[in-house]
């Protein structure tokens, strides 16, 4: 979700559009990465005790996933001139990527927690609504 509210909020764009959003797809990833390992890590652990190298490995492995996430939008948006693309198409298919992603991690997720067949189409469905949100979003911002 949060690579398709990038596209979504990158509005106007520079003299390279396309490296402009990767580079900013990428970015946030990172960013959001670093605060996430920040708020584990300084959180509930500082109170109790400093932690401890092999901890902050873990837990910086642990949250590498937004990372990830943002990896396929970025390209989509990269390899939109291939396809045939202007940038707003690079755009349009880097939301689509990202919300299928989305969808497709929590049901991977959800498999993985083990939960039964309901929860997992519920998952999905829920994640798959709040993408529709950010896409219509797109279209009522009319970017």
């Amino acid at each position: 979700m949060l690579a398709a509210s990038v596209v979504v909020g990158a509005g106007t764009f520079g003299t390279f559009p396309r490296l402009e959003l990767v580079l900013l797809l990428l970015l946030t990833g990172v960013v959001f990465w670093l605060a996430h390992v920040h708020a584990h890590l300084f959180g509930a652990r500082l109170a109790q005790r400093p932690p401890d190298l092999a901890v902050v490995r873990r837990v910086c492995r642990e949250e590498w996933t937004i990372v990830k996430a943002a990896v396929p939008p970025a390209v989509a948006v990269g390899v939109g001139p291939v396809l045939g693309l202007d940038v707003q198409g690079g755009q349009w298919l880097a939301l689509s990527v990202a919300v299928t992603g989305q969808v497709g991690w929590s049901v991977a997720a959800a498999r993985q927690a083990g939960a039964p067949g309901r929860l997992l189409v519920l998952s999905a469905l829920v994640n798959l609504v709040l993408g529709l949100v950010i896409l219509a979003s797109k279209l009522w911002l009319k970017h």
